[in-house]
């Protein structure tokens, strides 16, 4: 798809983001079409430098931006910076609160002199007692309890990804594009919007809190808690492998037990129901685990396939670039890196009219943007009204 394709083509956006939920919103409204510019210090977002697990980061949500580097100890940066924001539908920052008031860029003093702009604000918690503290993923996911449900009350483990810095960049996203919604169907003014770290891994964790709420019962770990369903494990197949297997409905419990030969059990009168069976697990599990040892994975695969039961092997990330669903045309998209380096990433999750969104975004090469936008801005000579009337037009 071209850029005029896409659904935010003609939507402006000034980033001042750095780590991860913030370029996250940024990366997603690129990819949908709108320019995102990203403001960087002259020594640039502390992530391009980063390595380790880190290493992605910069390249993976910074791709399809402009950068531009602003000195703010200089006047004329400062200036360049309000024209840039007078240009623009929507303004990202990631900053704890009290920073950006020291530039002027505050979100009070932003709305006062840019009414129609939107503001999005990503922070590590909302409005409140915690709202002057700052925030890490690891740190909301011990605070929230998901860090003890993925892992135990004894020893809590984080989720194996960035889950929740992700996840609040689009809740940004999503935000911002009800803001810009709003606008276009006539509501007046820009918005002021928070998004918070903590408060979206609370919601995260909302189905084990109302669990707790409707039935009293404290839930227990992943690998503690109870099974909703008889079969929903991970088994050892022949040749060393493993795999995991969902039976779910009552469906898929016939089909499953006359598949493997377990006929037994759908004889058996005290495994009648969903309830009985769960109940029963300490009886199933072993002579199912039996049964599937006996085959290699790739004969459980399309048995399983065949069957319509749900399945999956037990992958590693690199495993996936042989995945060939990943490989199909458009699954991963290949992206180019500021040191003019080709790499593969996974689209975004959504398809646009069929098409597959994200081919071809380029990281860009720290203040590579700056003439060129300046120039831009040189050549501005519309108020924010009119900017925001035409491009949503």
């Amino acid at each position: 798809m071209t850029g005029t394709e896409l659904p935010l083509a003609g939507v402006r956006v000034i980033e001042m983001t750095h780590m991860v939920m913030g370029p996250t919103c940024g990366m997603i409204l690129a990819q949908l079409g709108a320019e995102v510019i990203k403001v960087e210090p002259p020594a640039g977002d502390k992530t391009r430098s980063l390595g380790g697990m880190g290493t992605s980061f910069f390249p993976l949500f910074n791709r399809g931006k402009r950068s531009v580097v602003l000195d703010f100890a200089h006047p004329e940066d400062r200036e360049t910076m309000h024209q840039l924001l007078a240009s623009a539908d929507v303004f990202l920052e990631n900053f704890r609160d009290g920073q950006l008031e020291k530039q002027g860029l505050g979100a009070g003093e932003l709305r006062r002199k840019y009414p129609d702009l939107i503001v999005a604000g990503h922070k590590g918690f909302l409005s409140g007692p915690y709202e002057h503290r700052p925030a890490l993923d690891e740190v909301v996911q011990m605070m929230s309890g998901l860090a003890a449900m993925t892992g135990t009350r004894d020893k809590p483990q984080r989720v194996g990804s960035s889950a929740n810095d992700i996840m609040g960049g689009m809740f940004g996203a999503i935000a911002i594009l009800a803001a810009l919604y709003q606008k276009k169907g006539g509501g007046k003014g820009g918005a002021d919007i928070r998004i918070g770290l903590f408060e979206n891994c609370l919601f995260l964790v909302a189905q084990h809190m109302v669990e707790y709420e409707m039935t009293g019962n404290k839930p227990r770990s992943m690998p503690e808690r109870e099974h909703a369903w008889p079969i929903y494990d991970i088994f050892e197949t022949a040749g060393g492998g493993r795999i995991f297997i969902g039976v779910v409905t009552e469906g898929h419990w016939q089909s499953f037990c006359r598949e493997f030969g377990l006929q037994e059990f759908l004889d058996d009168p005290t495994l009648r129901t969903t309830t009985d069976r769960i109940l029963a697990r300490s009886r199933i599990i072993p002579r199912v685990a039996g049964v599937i040892g006996d085959r290699n994975a790739e004969e459980l695969s399309a048995t399983l396939d065949r069957l319509n039961i749900c399945f999956s092997p037990i992958n590693r990330p690199e495993d996936l670039f042989s995945d060939p669903h990943v490989l199909r045309p458009g699954g991963l998209v290949n992206n180019i890196n500021a040191n003019g380096e080709p790499f593969r990433v996974p689209a975004l999750p959504i398809e646009w009219n069929g098409a597959n969104i994200g081919e071809g975004l380029k990281v860009p090469v720290l203040g590579a943007d700056t003439p060129a936008v300046r120039a831009e801005l040189e050549r501005q000579d519309v108020s924010a009204t009119a900017k925001t009337a035409k491009r949503l037009a």
